[in-house]
């Protein structure tokens, strides 16, 4: 069964490779995407505003040979970070932290 949770008037959504989505998505939320990625059919999430063109953007892959690769962007702050990382935890928290500022 698909995951859709739509909000109304949510300015930011976290997508899975497989079409799962989340508005407004919570640091619960977003580990739990984590949790769901494979390495077949549902390898990444993207986290970006509900609008055309968006200025930025996280990304959380998930890696072959185990982890996670983790890219956030933000062309507006000339902003590009890009990690590994092994802790779904750690990385839902950080990515809450980085979008908290967008």
């Amino acid at each position: 069964m698909a995951l859709r949770f739509a909000v109304e008037n949510a300015s930011h959504r976290a997508e899975t490779e497989n079409g799962d989505f989340i508005d407004e998505p919570s640091e619960d939320a977003i580990f739990m995407l984590i949790g769901d990625l494979d390495l077949t059919d549902n390898t990444f999430i993207t986290i970006e505003p509900l609008i055309d063109d968006p200025a930025w953007y996280a990304s959380i892959s998930r890696l072959d040979e185990g982890g996670y690769e983790v890219e956030y962007r933000d062309a507006r702050r000339s902003d590009h970070q890009l990690t590994t990382e092994t802790d779904p935890s750690k990385i839902a928290n950080d990515t809450i932290i980085w979008l908290a500022h967008r």
